[in-house]
């Protein structure tokens, strides 16, 4: 019998949107769609290197339980140096609490994670050595994260020169490209409608976390900012505040990008899970955002099958 292709996966950035991947490889498993390594940028290479350890059960049990508000209880804040926070700490903690794996060469199959030279702007493929050294790259989102020191490099997250890295899973020698794109608009879970005060108001609260380090680190500069802090909590305006601006343009950019790369290297069978309606910072829609990724996964399976059998 002939030797069966190498069946590949690429998982894209998109931050609260990456639990998809979780519900889309989910889906691959269930129809025995065999995976043979994983590139992975940003969300994408967190979900893929604790996939490729073998702990992705673990993962899904764990954000499914995560309260969205506390996310950014794990991570540092060091604004204004190069950005609001640093997860070097945390994240750790949140990948071994899922794995006790530390380097790629422990992986159960290859894997890559994409991440960008803030100085000279070349992509820059992280496949060996320390996987958290890479995840930390891989995950620092310009403004929101600092970025991570690797081998005389300042590296940032890969979504902004490869959101979706197909090219980089051909080189891991993969003959079919799966890929799962989480910058599209098409719209499939639509948030219950509120009225603005209530809207705003959960808005508020999920970035209180984050609000509250801001103060507790800026405490010394006495009353100002937590007077700004408090009013930036009882607001109720249109104005996108300074997250939703960065991440916003974030993901414009990213969002074309997207549709560039994909024209000019497009994957064998792309997985695009309908999550236009949910912002990147959107993390208390887990469930949801996981069984999107499954359903969307499903609806390709034979599609996935027809090119692992083309000649």
């Amino acid at each position: 019998m002939p030797e069966r292709k190498r069946v590949g996966l690429a998982l894209g950035c998109g931050a609260s949107k990456g639990w998809a991947h979780i519900g889309a490889i989910e889906a691959l498993e269930e129809a025995g769609i065999p995976i043979d390594c994983v590139a992975g940028c940003s969300i994408g290479g967190y979900v893929g290197a604790l996939y490729a350890a073998g702990a992705l059960k673990s993962l899904k049990d764990f954000v499914l339980r995560m309260d969205g508000k506390k996310v950014f209880s794990y991570f540092d804040v060091v604004f204004p140096r190069s950005g609001l926070l640093d997860g070097t700490k945390k994240l750790k903690e949140l990948f071994s609490m899922h794995t006790d794996m530390e380097t790629f060469s422990q992986l159960q199959i290859p894997l890559a994670m994409v991440a960008a030279d803030l100085e000279t702007g070349a992509r820059v493929i992280l496949n060996s050595g320390n996987l958290l050294e890479a995840l930390r790259a891989t995950m620092s989102l310009p403004g929101l994260f600092a970025p991570a020191r690797i081998r005389d490099r300042w590296l940032v997250d890969g979504g902004i020169l490869d959101p979706v890295p197909v090219g980089v899973c051909r080189g891991l020698g993969a003959d079919v490209v799966i890929a799962v794109d989480l910058a599209s608009r098409r719209i499939a879970y639509l948030k219950k409608k509120t009225k603005k005060k209530e809207r705003f108001g959960e808005h508020r609260e999920f970035k209180s976390e984050l609000l509250k380090k801001l103060s507790v680190y800026y405490e010394s500069a006495g009353t100002g900012v937590k007077a700004w802090i408090n009013d930036f909590l009882k607001r109720e305006t249109d104005t996108p505040d300074i997250l939703d601006t960065v991440l916003g343009s974030v993901t414009l950019v990213q969002r074309r990008i997207t549709r560039i790369n994909l024209a000019v290297d497009p994957p064998d069978v792309l997985i695009q899970p309908r999550l236009g309606e949910i912002k990147m910072l959107e993390f208390d829609h887990v469930a949801q955002v996981i069984e999107e990724g499954y359903i969307c996964a499903q609806a390709k399976i034979e599609e996935i099958r027809e090119r692992m059998e083309s000649p």
